[in-house]
């Protein structure tokens, strides 16, 4: 995609449509979530990314998905309220999605797995995909990597400066 991400829309919790158009110019961390997963504590350190850089140009937007073990089973108003009240989650979050391969695949998700420089399916919950200003993906992060790490926050930081 020669626009990078910035053709793609998805829906949001609320089931309104959200281009990502509307975020032109930003740095975007990409993540599938879910709220019963070993890695669900990991919306706080996300949140912590989201307060720390917005102010610079970074957003954070979490897309759930129920495709690994069944890890995210309730409605969107459920997942809300979890993300909210466990963790203080204030970042965007969209509707349940798809995002491995197959018919359902979200399209988003299609991109970032067969047309990024970072191919390959997602491995689990958390994934994390980071695109620069430009809309192309420039990182991508294992399910497993907490995203205040060392790694992640460099990256953020490098793809804040380009």
């Amino acid at each position: 995609m020669a626009d990078g991400l910035y053709s793609i829309s998805f829906h949001g919790i609320g089931g309104e449509e959200v281009p990502l158009e509307v975020h032109r110019g930003k740095v975007l961390l990409l993540v599938n979530v879910a709220s019963r997963c070993g890695y669900t504590p990991q919306y706080r350190g996300l949140e912590a990314l989201w307060r720390k850089y917005r102010g610079q140009g970074l957003v954070v937007l979490g897309f759930p998905c129920n495709q690994f073990a069944q890890e995210e089973p309730g409605s969107g108003r459920e997942i809300l309220d979890f993300c909210r009240s466990r963790y203080e989650v204030s970042f965007p979050l969209s509707r349940k999605i798809e995002v491995l391969e197959g018919p359902g695949q979200d399209p988003l998700y299609r991109h970032l797995t067969r047309e990024s420089p970072f191919p390959g399916e997602v491995e689990w919950n958390f994934a994390k995909f980071l695109a620069g200003r430009g809309g192309g993906v420039v990182a991508r992060f294992k399910p497993d990597l907490d995203p205040e790490s060392p790694a992640l926050a460099g990256a953020v930081e490098q793809a804040l400066r380009a």
